[in-house]
């Protein structure tokens, strides 16, 4: 029987994904040093108006309730603000099993998960949270002084779910959270899984700096969806395409102003000093992880596995659900101790 039916939803949602990232990349490189000059305090994440929030709040509840509903939800409170957790518990089989902690990308949050979780869920207990600092329903009351302050609240979210030890996952801009948090509280990590994770192997390709200039410019909308196109390896009409994923993601981003921190690249003395499992799987295609390079280094520093995945972008968590699903839950079955 054809899949084509499902796969079809499943390319669109990604697509929209890929959008959110081309706008998300030009504000870590440009809104970030702007804010500097502007306001040389840190400054907190916060909506810029309640009639924004609440029509993004209206998009996010349209999106959540594509996904499965969460056996619970928790609302976690941190040093930094208080993190929404929503937690599908396993099944009365799977309790000794370690549960698994999805970080998400800039601007997504839990409902970017929605394509991964039937794979998982019943097998072990999965909980994923929108960050702090991000548009979502988690809220900040107070500053990161740098982007690694965001290990922090992940730290204090796992003390204030009672979690131990956890499989940690990471897309993008939560690979990169994902990373600082396992190097600065390692005893917590039963395996580090980093999906395309931004700049902490590899800087951002000088492309990306050179399209995303455009998006933070008074440039016709026309070239800002060219720019997006080119940074998400996808087409103008596709950027264009709405869903209610992009309506999400373009109501948090006009509404909430967002800390904007960069992420910083490893050094190899960091990266050595994991000894927790660690994989990597990096797309083929527009990597904003770094590409063949970046998979190139984590091998050199003895990451296994290390995976290049055919076919597939910055999106990679969306376009390879449906093969990334049973390998995640191998690779966590094997390293559960």
């Amino acid at each position: 029987m054809s899949t084509e039916p499902n796969r079809r939803p499943r390319r669109r949602r990604a697509l929209t994904v890929l959008k959110v990232l081309a706008v998300l990349v030009a504000a870590w490189l440009v809104v970030d040093k702007a804010a500097a000059l502007v306001s040389p305090e840190p400054q907190v994440g916060h909506w810029r108006g309640q009639k924004g929030y609440a029509s993004y709040r209206a998009a996010y509840d349209a999106v959540m309730a594509d996904l499965p509903e969460p056996t619970r939800t928790h609302d976690v409170r941190t040093e930094f603000g208080t993190v929404r957790v929503y937690e599908w518990a396993a099944g009365d089989d799977a309790e000794t099993r370690l549960p698994v902690v999805l970080l998400p990308g800039a601007g997504s949050g839990a409902p970017m998960w929605g394509d991964n979780l039937p794979s998982w869920i019943g097998d072990r207990t999965l909980y994923a949270m929108d960050a702090i600092g991000d548009s979502g329903m988690s809220t900040q009351s107070v500053p990161f002084t740098s982007f690694d302050d965001r290990a922090e609240w992940v730290e204090q979210m796992l003390a204030g779910l009672d979690i131990d030890r956890a499989h940690m996952v990471g897309h993008s801009f939560g690979g990169a959270v994902a990373a600082v948090h396992a190097l600065d509280r390692p005893g917590r990590v039963a395996s580090l899984t980093l999906l395309e994770p931004v700049m902490v192997l590899e800087a951002l390709p000088a492309s990306v700096y050179l399209w995303s200039s455009l998006l933070v410019l008074p440039a016709p909308q026309a070239w800002k969806d060219r720019a997006m196109a080119e940074i998400g390896g996808t087409t103008v009409e596709e950027v264009r395409e709405r869903t209610p994923m992009s309506v999400m993601v373009d109501e948090g981003s006009e509404h909430y102003a967002a800390p904007t921190q960069v992420p910083r690249t490893l050094t190899d003395d960091e990266w050595r000093s994991m000894e927790m499992p660690v994989r990597v799987d990096i797309a083929a295609d527009k990597s904003l992880a770094g590409g063949r390079e970046a998979a190139d280094r984590a091998r050199s520093l003895g990451k296994d596995p290390v995976t290049v995945w055919p076919e597939t972008t910055h999106s990679l968590p969306m376009q390879a659900a449906d093969r990334l699903g049973p390998e995640l839950e191998g690779y966590w079955a094997t390293h559960d101790r």
